[in-house]
């Protein structure tokens, strides 16, 4: 992990209502959730595998097939 500073913004009520980073902290974040979601996803295919291979050939074949219908 990676640590930011952030700065508050407040409203007229003094809540907290926006946040600043700088730059490059903001583009650290966003790069750590990219990778958290491409983790996800990676093991959302890995538990859905059943082990069925095709040849990429055979895809092609299948392909072709259904576009041109």
């Amino acid at each position: 992990m990676f640590t930011i500073h952030p700065q508050y913004i407040k409203d007229s009520a003094g809540n907290k209502s926006l946040v600043v980073l700088t730059a490059k902290e903001f583009e650290k974040l966003m790069e750590e959730i990219e990778e958290s979601e491409d983790i996800k996803l990676y093991d959302e295919a890995k538990n859905e595998d059943n082990g069925e291979r095709i040849l990429f050939s055979d895809y092609l074949k299948k392909r072709k097939k259904r576009d041109n219908v």
